[in-house]
């Protein structure tokens, strides 16, 4: 069953900020880093269980991991009962944490 993906304000935040920080050194790297980004989650459509657990105990909370460039990105996501998936927040992998 195909599911929905649905995105926090949080996660529209902390993209834009990468997606800034990259396009005043090189759009065409911003715009591959859109392409990685967005393409990536879209496997969250159909197997929502494919990330890693991001809680022990809650295998609904999940991380994402999208490679790019030398390092990458993890997703911080929700899988819902209502077949949805939350995107919550996204970090580069060098980041200690998402807030």
């Amino acid at each position: 069953m195909t599911r929905t993906l649905r995105y926090s304000r949080q996660f529209f935040d902390d993209f834009e900020r990468y997606y800034s920080y990259l396009a005043e050194l090189d759009i065409d790297l911003a715009e591959r880093c859109y392409e990685a980004v967005f393409k990536t989650m879209r496997v969250l459509e159909d197997f929502p269980f494919v990330g890693r657990k991001a809680i022990e105990d809650d295998a609904l909370a999940r991380e994402l991991l999208i490679p790019f460039g030398s390092s990458g990105y993890v997703i911080l996501y929700d899988i819902n009962s209502d077949h949805t998936v939350t995107i919550l927040a996204i970090r580069h992998q060098r980041e200690d944490d998402y807030y």
